[in-house]
Order: structure tokens, then sequence, then C-alpha cells
């Protein structure tokens, strides 16, 4: 079955956000994407969303977080952190198992001082019933982590990068790419393989034999701290969401 295989990323757009309305196109996308062996495999962009019109800005829609308001920004997704609320995630029209998610992301310097220190900016794969696969880079510590969160909200480190060069500080761009494809050979069979790139350095790569324990299909981006991070403020723009190919 090689029919999506002919879409272009414009024309993916376009269907992404008809998705929107009917639903249909990210399910059976869902449904094809499992069918695309990973090894190996070339990337094809299915999504792009520069942010920069009302109609692209609402194609985004809220995964988790109490208290999150959207706004204060220009041609980007603006996000802010009201009280009592730790993180703000967003997903994309596009769901699969084997995906890559980038975005821009900035943690602005409004953000008050004492909430910048432990802030992070995140994308998220897999995600659903509070589960994901997450990349968390800190503009303030200048460090990423790869993370696992579980159903349960207990969370497994992957890996830890420090001082990382490509994490740009609070109040600049910070260019982030996530990707968690399925390995289908060898004794890894079943397992996700998982990358993660800070300003194109690669800052993980780990192979998680669990990937059984996610069931959720969603890609998004986020916004949080371990704390309470009550007035945290961040825009996101330049999302794009790929797929594996065999081309």
């Amino acid at each position: 079955m090689h029919i999506w295989f002919f879409v272009t990323e414009r024309s993916a757009t376009f269907m992404a956000m008809k998705a929107l309305r009917t639903g249909a196109l990210v399910a059976l996308l869902a449904t094809l994407l499992a069918l695309v062996p990973t090894a190996g495999a070339a990337l094809v962009g299915v999504y792009r969303n520069g942010m920069e019109s009302k109609g692209q800005l609402s194609q985004i829609a809220k995964l988790s977080g109490n208290r999150c308001g959207r706004g204060g920004a220009e041609r980007a997704f603006g996000i802010v952190i009201g009280k009592q609320t730790k993180e703000c995630s967003y997903r994309t029209p596009v769901v699969g198992r084997d995906l890559e998610i980038a975005a821009t992301e900035r943690l602005l310097g409004k953000t008050p001082k004492s909430v910048q220190k432990a802030a992070y900016l995140g994308l998220d794969l897999r995600a659903g019933g509070g589960a994901r696969y997450q990349l968390a880079a800190y503009p303030f510590q200048r460090k990423a982590q790869l993370r696992k969160i579980l159903p349960d909200g207990s969370i497994e480190y992957l890996q830890i990068a420090k001082d990382v060069p490509g994490i740009e500080g609070v109040d600049r761009e910070n260019d982030l790419r996530l990707r968690a494809f399925n390995v289908t050979e060898g004794e890894e069979k079943g397992s996700c393989h998982i990358l993660a790139y800070v300003g194109g350095e690669l800052v993980a790569d780990v192979t998680d034999a669990g990937a059984g324990e996610l069931t959720g299909r969603a890609s998004g981006f986020s916004v949080g701290s371990a704390k309470v991070a009550k007035g945290a403020q961040a825009t996101v723009d330049n999302v794009v969401v790929r797929v594996p190919s065999p081309f």
C-alpha cells in the first residue's frame, strides 16, 4: 500500500488542516504509518506550520495543563502558564507511531527569574494518557534531557546532556528535533530507537526496549518546569512533522 508516498509537504499540510474538521485523514495517516518500514529510512515532511495566521494557529490543540493561556506572540504560537500549573502541552493534527517532530521554541525573558532557572522547552511524541517520549531543553541551565513519561506520571531519564552548545538561552531561538521510530528488524525488533537534537547537535541516542508501555500517538510540544511554572512565557513556531519513507 504505497498511495500515501505521493503526498507532498504542501498537500499534506492541506490535508492535515482538513483533518481537523473530519478526523478521517488523521486516522488514515496513523494506519499507514504503521505499515512503513523504518530501518535506514529517509524522511518525508507531511506537516508544516509556521504559526503565521489564525488558521495555522487554530490547528494546534491543547493536550494537557490546568491553566494554559495563548497569546502575547507575533507570528508565533504564544504560551503563558498560569497558577498551580507545572506544564502546558499542545498537539499537532498529526498522529502516528513513527514520527519526527521539529520546532523552534523560545523561553521569553518576561518569565520570572525564579521560574527561568528550572523552565524547559519540550517536544513530545507518542503522547496520550499522560504518557510520552519527551525532549526537554533548559535554556537557563543549558542542559537537555530525553525522558520517558509513563501513564502513572513517573519519569525515566533515558539520557541527559549538560553544557549543550546548541541551547541558545533565554529570549533566544532554540531549534529542537525529536524522532521515535520502532525497530523493525533484528534482535531489537519491536523496541523504539529515539534520537534527540538541539541546534542540530545530537544530544541523545537511545533504544528503548519498553516502547510498548506508550500507546499514545499524538505529536506536539510543551513548556514547563519541575516546579509550578506560574508566569512562564514561551513561543513556538516552524513546527514540522516528518515520517519515514522507504525511498
